[in-house]
């Protein structure tokens, strides 16, 4: 048995199937997930180079780097690099990320954390003024709404961990786009010249505006030297450029600017470290998906697919109205329960074993036949008391999923927060906005929110970068999305899309997006036949135009001997394949 397999087999239902049974603490050696029950192994083993990012400069950018000779977390660090610079909207080195990472040679998955820390001099009032709550813009275009940034620190972890080339040869392509300048996409032109707050600081102000006074357009050529000194930095000084370094320095000041200075501090920044945790691996039909534990939401993602599996309309494939019912009723129970208990669990308790527990997901797919509107969270063993959540979450993320040419693979979900995180820039890049993914609001009725602030803590976060595996606990696919708190509907689309419907991924990241999170009820409307949107109002889910950050959903299943890649259409990203 491979050692991903012996290290946590264990009992469930009528199988012999991996369990992470509870939500594992943050270790320092490289953790392995689980899977087992036996089936036929795909042949031959999946390998790379295979990339899709959501720009194709960062794409090509991890095309090179697995083409000299690195892995797929030598990749992640180049693509990562460039992403900051052509879409500073959803991600970049001032922001935060988790990395599940599997390693062909062992078949272990590790989970990397590198979820921002709110500073030591954060309170549970962190956005109160004058006894209540800033409004939610305010509070993102504040100081302190910025806390340690993790994804730089995270990315050298895992590149110490499984990397082949030097770090200082990995910054290049990002260094000579910033320098030399890069094409402004159709997308980032948009945000440079919409409507959002962030745009119009007086930092992104003196960015994206031109020597005549306008903001760059489509088509047009941006430089930001600014950035390529930073990068140059990195390579050189690596992560403590910015952990106890002057980069750190950087954020720190402008951190500390008006308007509502923060606290964080660059010795919070330079105190800052990356986790290996134990992912959270359970079978779905004939695979296992592995995906990070809290404070990512991937446990929600598991809970939803264990429920389908209770769930036969939802088998009637991609034209179904039921399917699609099923699909959204399953939704509203996934989000009540996730919602409810997700937080930081280095601080609170969070019922993983409980919200996995086969008698507890039987009675809550139970419901499904009746779930017409908004529900209660369940009741799992070990959830602890605590209040209705509070927590606003925009979108501004990003997506990536690499394999090397050893088989070695990288689902990563990076962020920013909201677009162009604060608005706030140092060294050239965005700095995140991530502590606004706190509860606002620390109590209700006496009790605590299992994500109000601490000083320390990670925020809740909704990525949930997914590996997916065979029962033999070979790499069979990765995927994963940006999309704020609708990134759960969106990894449960694409995973029932290329699981239940067996679709091509291709086809299964472009069906209709439908979010069906409480009384919130968005859907691509434009894309659902009349057939499905008037099943999906009569069960309580008239379908009303998204109004969260669209789907980027990137990634790849392993099928035929082959990558079958698959870009959201919805955005500029693209999915290449080397296998020959």
């Amino acid at each position: 048995m491979r050692p991903l397999l012996r290290r946590l087999a264990a009992p469930l239902l009528s199988l012999v199937l991996a369990a992470c049974q509870t939500a594992a603490p943050a270790s320092t050696a490289p953790a392995p997930a689980g899977a087992a029950a036996p089936v036929a192994a795909a042949a031959p083993r999946a390998r790379g180079p295979f990339v899709a990012a959501a720009n194709p400069l960062a794409v090509e950018a991890g095309m090179a780097v697995l083409r000299r000779g690195g892995s797929a977390a030598d990749a992640a660090v180049a693509i990562q690099a460039v992403l900051g610079l052509v879409e500073p909207q959803s991600s970049g080195l001032g922001g935060g990320a988790f990395l599940m990472h599997y390693n062909a040679e062992t078949g272990a998955v590790t989970a990397y954390d590198g979820r921002e820390t709110a500073p030591s001099a954060a309170t549970p009032e962190l956005f109160y003024e004058d006894g209540r709550p800033l409004p939610f813009v305010d509070a993102v275009l504040s100081g302190r709404s910025t806390g340690a940034p993790g994804a730089v620190a995270m990315l050298a972890l895992a590149q110490k961990d499984h990397g082949r080339l030097a770090w200082r040869d990995l910054f290049g392509d990002a260094e000579r786009l910033a320098r030399d300048g890069f094409v402004v996409s159709p997308r980032l032109a948009g945000m440079i010249n919409g409507r959002a707050p962030q745009a119009r600081t007086r930092w992104a102000a003196a960015y994206f505006t031109k020597a005549d006074g306008g903001r760059y357009q489509a088509g047009e050529v941006l430089r930001n030297p600014d950035y390529a000194r930073t990068v140059r930095m990195l390579a050189d000084q690596g992560p403590g450029a910015l952990y106890g370094g002057p980069l750190g320095q950087a954020v720190a000041e402008a951190v500390a600017e008006g308007p509502r200075p923060g606290a964080l501090t660059a010795a919070d920044i330079a105190a800052y470290r990356p986790l290996r945790r134990d992912p959270l691996c359970r079978p779905y039909r004939a695979y296992v998906v592995c995906v990070p534990p809290p404070p990512s939401s991937g446990v929600a993602v598991l809970e939803f697919l264990a429920m389908a599996e209770h769930t036969p309309d939802l088998d009637k494939g991609a034209d179904s109205p039921e399917a699609w019912v099923a699909f959204g009723r399953l939704q509203r129970l996934m989000y009540a329960d996730r919602d409810r208990y997700i937080g930081d669990a280095d601080f609170v308790g969070v019922p993983i074993a409980g919200l996995l527990d086969p008698d507890y997901v039987a009675a809550r797919a139970a419901l499904v036949p009746t779930v017409n509107g908004p529900v209660d969270p369940g009741r799992p063993t070990g959830a602890p008391p605590v209040a209705a959540d509070a927590t606003a979450e925009p979108g501004g993320t990003s997506h990536v999923v690499v394999v090397d040419a050893w088989g070695n693979a990288v689902s990563m979900t990076t962020t920013v927060e909201s677009i162009f995180g604060s608005g706030r820039m140092a060294g050239g890049f965005f700095l995140n906005n991530q502590l606004t993914d706190f509860s606002f609001t620390p109590t209700q009725g006496g009790l605590p929110a299992a994500n109000a602030v601490a000083a320390g803590k990670r925020p809740r976060s909704s990525m949930t970068p997914t590996l997916i595996l065979d029962r033999q606990g070979n790499l069979v696919g990765a995927i994963g999305s940006p999309g704020g708190s609708s990134i759960l509907a969106y990894v449960a689309k694409a995973l029932v899309g290329v699981i239940d419907w067996g679709l091509p991924v291709q086809q299964a990241v472009a069906l209709p997006n439908l979010v069906v999170r409480g009384e919130t009820v968005g859907a691509d409307a434009q894309l659902l036949s009349p057939e499905i949107k008037a099943a999906l109002a009569q069960a309580g889910m008239a379908v009303q135009p998204n109004a969260t950050e669209t789907s980027g959903l990137h990634g790849g299943l392993w099928r035929d001997g082959r990558w079958d890649g698959g870009a959201d259409p919805r955005r500029e990203g693209v999915a290449v394949s080397e296998v020959r």
